[in-house]
């Protein structure tokens, strides 16, 4: 009987240890099946979460519409980055109808302007100027509404442009000024944009202009009546043709809107050759506006180029960032 105990306590031992190995092989098989179930699941609400809410891609904006805040004789739809200063040179020659004996307006009167430029904040630039044409000085803002983005989800830019210009020329008998009031002009601008291709980009820019003190006549009667409307309507039209990595070919027309009692505007056609580097900008014009201030240019432009009435000139701008 002691025997058989000890044969019956070895045959339970070695069935228990078959028994613990194959729970032991049964447990490793459940844990590795419930780990592959557990990294099946988790892979499969990765997909759910990425098909449900998939992950926003950044916006990647439309670069270098144009090259340089200056379209001719217009602001282009480019607000420069956030802590960029720059400074501008602009100068118009005389009219070139009298040929060679001003050398095509060269040696004749002239406008400039002296302006510079700062972007404080993102999409919004300020700015000051002073011109010699009447000695007025200008406050201006500019500033990015709309940009457009590569994939052309938002196939435009769309930019404001204001001034605020102010005659600083001493009040005399000749200068119809009665009123601080009577210096003042301003421009307002809505400029919208595409970047069509690598080398082509276009624009369009209604604009109106205001003037607190216009010029007057006498009728027959003595009456005095304005020679012009105080409100002035005008929309400028302009593209940019890239030449090559560091040339462009800008193209302009600015066509007046409002009808005046005298003196209506003529309209403007204009190119320039657009040479820029990282840090300068320059362009040689020829169009015959004549003015370097917004306003002026769509409010009093008397040059007409059906008779040859244009000016050479050219843009100069200088930046830096910090």
């Amino acid at each position: 009987m002691h025997g058989s105990n000890k044969v019956l306590k070895t045959i339970k031992l070695i069935k228990m240890k078959r028994v613990n190995n194959v729970i032991s092989t049964v447990q490793l098989k459940l844990t590795v099946l419930l780990l592959l179930c557990i990294s099946i699941c988790i892979s499969g609400l990765h997909a759910q979460d990425s098909t449900a809410a998939p992950v926003a891609k950044k916006k990647l904006y439309a670069k270098n519409t144009f090259e340089g805040n200056l379209l001719i004789d217009n602001q282009s739809v480019m607000v420069p980055i956030k802590g960029t200063f720059e400074f501008y040179i602009q100068h118009r020659f005389g009219t070139t109808d009298k040929g060679i004996k001003d050398l095509y307006g060269i040696y004749s009167g002239a406008s400039m302007r002296l302006s510079a430029s700062y972007v404080p904040i993102k999409d919004v630039q300020v700015g000051f100027g002073s011109t010699n044409d009447r000695m007025q000085v200008d406050g201006n803002l500019k500033v990015a509404l709309l940009k457009q983005t590569r994939d052309w989800q938002v196939p435009v830019s769309v930019t404001y442009y204001g001034n605020v210009a102010m005659d600083t020329r001493a009040k005399n008998s000749s200068l119809p000024i009665v009123t601080t009031s009577d210096r003042f002009t301003y421009f307002n601008q809505l400029i919208i944009a595409s970047k069509v291709c690598d080398r082509f980009s276009v624009q369009i820019a209604p604009s109106i202009s205001y003037y607190n003190n216009v010029e007057a006549y006498k009728d027959a009667s003595g009456k005095i009546l304005p020679a012009m409307n105080n409100q002035h309507l005008a929309i400028s039209y302009g593209g940019k043709i890239k030449l090559s990595e560091g040339m462009s070919l800008l193209l302009n027309f600015d066509q007046p809107l409002t009808q005046h009692p005298l003196h209506n505007p003529h309209p403007n056609v204009s190119a320039a050759l657009d040479m820029s580097t990282s840090g300068h900008d320059f362009q040689i014009t020829f169009g015959n506006y004549g003015s370097l201030l917004q306003q002026d240019n769509n409010f009093g432009n008397q040059n007409d180029f059906q008779k040859g009435q244009y000016c050479i000139g050219f843009n100069i701008s200088r930046l830096w960032n910090f």
